[in-house]
């Protein structure tokens, strides 16, 4: 947007631009889709890349970690993962009527569903066995097994079809080979302590593995459900419901748990509403309706986790609680809000171009910091960085850090290298 001597009139802008509906295109930062969400998606990996390296800096402002499990509150960064989830069910009312529109089948959507799942889960259980590594039980060096888990990672879930040049049966060589090094990583894997060794396990399924569970649950759900907007209500209330039980006082009556917590569930059947109820009140070009039932949603999620503040289990994130999952779907249903109304009605998007990549090829991004890590590591960068790596200097330098990450990742994209599910 370019600079002129008078303001232009906010409120005009907004409101002419209210009856401008959008459509789906499979462009990234396209003036034909919902451009809110590239960059709600863009902007929350940043702030993930910035937030997970924290453990490379000391003094960090209390304010923005993540608080203890018995502690009752919320840091900032308690908020990214849930405001990512949000985001996962906010697109998937998009992707699976981009499918449909695709005259996709509904057993082919099923099916690429179950294997997007699977490779989350996959992926998402390697890497949290990593952070319960036996290093001196390893037959390898445990910075090298993360670097190999990296490549076995690209090697199978690399996208291909730019390098269909090399061959089918190149291509399908070089995934059994990602294959075989997933293979002997579980192999070679040794956890706990030198007096209780332990193979790997599930743990807490790591981000992305608890992302797959929540995906595969509320897409299987808007696939059969999606169609009526009050089923997704009462996705969400039900979601909502299990994540009280998981907190109630009577023994007697186990917690009922879709693999991972209730709150996970519920932060993405939250996205998965907003998103249905974008492309009703899109096709219907009563987008005003859609900004009402936000302000409505996320006032409502406030309200709710204040008031069960003290009933169950105050704020909590290691734990799930549902106070903490009602606080955090409210600020990811404004902000949201805030992004739609700024970035799709007034276009003001320009500002997002330096981290656009990161809602494109968010999978990569996620995952190139598993590769510089133990490159750092090994090189003594870290150690290089720690006259850097205290209070607000060390936050500037995690800023940085994403940053780097980004621009590594739109550097390969360059090359046409990039995750894919």
């Amino acid at each position: 947007m370019t600079l002129r001597s008078s303001k232009p009139d906010l409120w005009k802008l907004l409101k002419g631009n209210l009856n401008k509906g959008n459509t789906i295109n499979n462009g990234s930062f396209s003036s034909k889709r919902v451009v809110s969400i590239d960059v709600f998606r863009a902007l929350t990996m940043f702030l993930m890349i910035f937030v997970n390296d924290f453990w490379t800096l000391t003094n960090v402002p209390e304010w923005l970690k993540h608080k203890a499990a018995q502690v009752d509150g919320i840091g900032f960064s308690d908020i990214i993962f849930p405001a990512f989830l949000f985001i996962v069910g906010l697109s998937i009312p998009y992707a699976i009527t981009s499918r449909r529109q695709k005259q996709e089948s509904h057993s082919t959507i099923v099916k690429h569903v179950f294997k997007r799942t699977l490779a989350l889960v996959i992926m998402g259980v390697f890497m949290v066995n990593f952070e319960y590594i036996n290093a001196q039980a390893l037959i390898i060096n445990k910075h090298l097994w993360e670097i190999i888990m990296v490549i076995a990672i690209f090697l199978v879930w690399l996208y291909y079809k730019p390098f269909q040049q090399i061959g089918t049966k190149q291509i399908v060589a070089l995934q059994i080979l990602g294959v075989t090094l997933f293979i002997f990583l579980a192999v070679v894997y040794r956890g706990g302590s030198a007096n209780q060794m332990e193979w790997m396990k599930t743990h807490w399924w790591g981000i992305l593995g608890i992302i797959g569970w929540a995906y595969l649950f509320n897409t299987l759900i808007y696939l059969y459900f999606g169609k009526n907007v009050i089923y997704l209500i009462l996705t969400f209330i039900v979601f909502q419901l299990l994540n009280i039980q998981e907190f109630t006082a009577l023994t007697s009556m186990p917690a009922l748990k879709l693999v991972v917590s209730a709150s996970m569930h519920a932060s993405v059947a939250a996205g998965m509403l907003v998103g249905s109820l974008l492309l009703r009140y899109q096709k219907q070009n009563k987008e005003h309706f859609f900004i009402a039932a936000l302000a409505v949603l996320g006032t409502l999620s406030l309200l709710y986790g204040f008031a069960m503040r003290e009933y169950w289990g105050g704020f909590s994130k290691i734990r799930a609680t549902p106070s903490w999952t009602s606080v955090c779907i409210g600020i990811s249903v404004f902000s949201f809000l805030i992004l739609y109304l700024v970035v799709d009605k007034l276009k003001l998007k320009s500002w997002a171009k330096p981290i656009k990549i990161a809602g494109t090829n968010t999978l990569t991004c996620y995952v190139m910091p598993y590769l510089i890590y133990p490159i750092m590591v090994w090189t003594g960068t870290v150690e290089l960085l720690e006259r850097v790596s205290n209070g607000y200097l060390g936050l500037l330098k995690s800023l940085l850090f994403s940053f780097i990450i980004i621009g590594i990742v739109s550097l390969l994209d360059t090359l046409k290298v990039k995750l894919k599910l």
